[in-house]
């Protein structure tokens, strides 16, 4: 058994190995609005997930560039408001292009083939070809410190004020997401990613 303890590794010897270990994680696909001129920010996060289902809490964490925020985690300090959508295959690429950095006051959308929808509750759109939009409001924000003291990362828990979930991904008789037509993909290691493969069942005891 190979040992390692996380200070003789550096910053992304850590992040290598837990973004490796730690697979497969859903994506965050979120947009908000530029808190420079109000266009509508997107990109992907895989440092995501269910926090709470009572009040229903996401986590999404978001690593900061030289100790400054990025402009999703500037938006939503500054506007309150998210709209997360779950990735699927059809849409892959295109969420895959607005990771590109770009300055605050342009939008990623404008890389891809994807147009926006407006939300229900939050000002900020939705994309329309994402088969779940979740819209959220910021419920709070805590900062990530290293040893040195130095913000390196901000963890927001978002409450979710309402799902679009698409009809066909969704049996409204029993209340389950049909995950076959979802075709959720998830983020691995490097530029890896998975789609859904074998599954099987355990009985809780």
């Amino acid at each position: 058994m190979l040992e390692f303890h996380p200070n003789t590794i550096s910053s992304k010897g850590n992040y290598k190995l837990l973004s490796g270990l730690i697979v497969p994680r859903p994506i965050a696909f979120v947009t908000t609005l530029s808190s420079v001129n109000g266009v509508v920010n997107a990109a992907p996060f895989s440092y995501f997930n269910v926090a709470s289902s009572e009040p229903p809490i996401l986590s999404l964490s978001i690593g900061r560039r030289n100790g400054e925020p990025k402009d999703t985690a500037r938006n939503l300090l500054h506007n309150r408001e998210i709209v997360v959508h779950l990735c699927d295959e059809r849409i892959a690429e295109d969420m895959n292009r607005t990771a590109s950095s770009l300055m605050a006051d342009q939008s990623e959308l404008e890389l891809t083939r994807l147009t926006t929808i407006s939300s229900k509750l939050v000002k900020v759109p939705g994309i329309a070809e994402a088969l779940v939009r979740l819209e959220g409001r910021l419920d709070r924000h805590i900062t990530i410190e290293n040893d040195l003291g130095e913000t390196t990362t901000d963890l927001f828990l978002v409450r979710v004020v309402y799902y679009h979930v698409d009809e066909r991904v969704y049996d409204s008789d029993k209340g389950y997401v049909l995950t076959d037509q979802l075709k959720p993909i998830s983020r691995l290691a490097g530029n890896e990613y998975a789609r859904l493969g074998e599954r099987f069942e355990l009985e809780r005891p």
